[in-house]
């Protein structure tokens, strides 16, 4: 479906020449030809793009009156501001009141079909991102009963009424995106974008461009990272990835709240909330030099730290139950149960909810229906390791007595432990030892707090 273009203009000759031009290039238009019509347009329906004559019947500003408007409405359509008086100080206004583009009468074709291409381009490309967004907020939550979860939704709760920059840590696969789509769902940025750019997977010789944009020969834009998520939030993904100069640049857009794309001198104000995550010891990655230690300490204005799953035990049922819905339901998957989960409350999960995501994913669709050995067969195959291993009769068999049962009973309290969350009255109750003497015995083995 074609975009439509809003041409307010009070001259009948520019409005002719605008009208045929975009129809040629395959859009479709609405007329105004004075700041009335044009306000009664844009109430009875929001086009996709409008170009607007700065000066119409009612003064020298009414156009920036209806480009207020406008933005009032919708924050991200694009407008393009057109005048015949132009000097410097309208253009600035009209780019600092949110005008995409700016161009003063008598304009070239090409370069105003250029502006109205691209703008069209930024506005899909904004509303693609949001429908994503809202796709990805209704598929997943983040679940759990662990002290750690139920903390982190606290927290999210009260950090998503600031405008605070954070800083979330956490392994691989433990659900740091997921967090800061929460908080920006529950933002008052939740109507704005929110774009994410990760510092592992760049090229490094793009790490600029992929930022902060760039203003090419031919006069068209290629929009950085910090515009597109211009009112929004900007997640960067394993930010101690990025190399030390990237990295003395995204300082200085921190502090200064501006930035300028490359090729360019005109500088571009920041309205974006950064949130940077890390699998990564950070301090042991300044201590090495790999991370500036002034820049970690403007982005963690408040820290979130998400525990791996094998620390979050009470979570893994709750987990493998939503997961189940989620994903058959989904799918169009036929539901199962897993009737032991103590092969799965043992395991080590080194890829942490994403394992256990993806082993849910496989379970449904190799389709085990009410067969639990096939489903166990499933599981023990996807799984890379297993507590079993630790326990494995050839390991102990190179060792003296005494010291294969120092293993095992170490492995077997630790895993018992893990279960009820380091609670030690609950996991001496459970194998059935006094409380006191559970505490001597992981003293003697060298088992220490699991909280």
């Amino acid at each position: 479906m074609s975009a439509e273009i809003l041409i307010v203009d009070d001259n009948a000759d520019i409005r002719f020449i605008l009208d045929e031009l975009l129809k040629d290039s395959g859009y479709k238009t609405r007329l105004a030809a004075n700041y009335n019509q044009a306000l009664t347009e844009i109430d009875k329906k929001l086009p996709d793009v409008a170009i607007i004559d700065v000066k119409l019947d009612k003064g020298d500003n009414d156009g920036i009156l209806l480009l207020d408007h406008i933005k009032k409405k919708n924050t991200d359509l694009p407008v393009i501001m057109i005048s015949g008086h132009a000097n410097i100080e309208m253009a600035v206004n009209s780019l600092k009141s949110g005008a995409f583009e700016f161009i003063q009468k008598p304009f070239d074709k090409e370069r105003l079909l250029n502006f109205v291409n691209r703008a069209v381009e930024n506005y899909n490309l904004k509303n693609e991102n949001k429908n994503l967004n809202t796709k990805l907020f209704h598929t997943f939550e983040l679940v759990g009963k662990s002290s750690n979860i139920l903390s982190i939704k606290d927290q999210i709760n009260k950090l998503s009424k600031s405008e605070s920059r954070i800083f979330i840590s956490g392994p691989t696969g433990s659900g740091k995106e997921l967090i800061s789509r929460k908080i920006h769902k529950n933002s008052k940025r939740k109507d704005g974008p929110f774009i994410i750019i990760n510092g592992a997977l760049l090229d490094a010789k793009k790490y600029e461009l992929e930022l902060f944009g760039e203003e090419k020969k031919d006069g068209s834009i290629f929009y950085g990272a910090l515009e597109k998520a211009s009112k929004g939030i900007l997640l960067i993904d394993e930010v101690t990835e990025i190399p030390l100069e990237t990295q003395s640049k995204i300082l200085r857009v921190v502090i200064d709240q501006k930035f300028k794309r490359i090729n360019s001198n005109h500088d571009i104000k920041v309205d974006v909330r950064i949130i940077c995550t890390n699998s990564k010891d950070v301090k042991n990655e300044i201590k090495l030099g790999n991370f500036r230690e002034d820049l970690f300490h403007r982005l963690n204005v408040f820290n979130i730290n998400i525990d791996p799953l094998n620390k979050r035990i009470d979570d893994i049922p709750i987990l493998i139950d939503y997961f189940i819905e989620n994903i058959c339901e989904a799918n169009n998957f036929k539901k199962f149960k897993i009737h032991d989960n103590n092969y799965l409350l043992n395991y080590d999960w080194p890829g942490n909810v994403r394992e256990l995501r993806n082993l849910i994913e496989r379970i449904a669709i190799l389709s085990p229906e009410d067969d639990n050995q096939r489903l166990m067969n499933i599981i023990k195959e996807s799984l890379s390791k297993s507590v079993e291993d630790d326990f494995s009769v050839t390991e102990t068999l190179t060792v003296p007595l005494k010291e294969a049962r120092e293993t095992f009973e170490k492995q077997y309290l630790i895993s018992q432990l893990r279960k009820f969350s380091g609670n030690i009255s609950k996991t001496a109750k459970f194998i059935g030892m006094e409380r006191s003497a559970l505490h001597r015995k992981l003293k003697l083995l060298g088992v220490k707090d699991l909280n």
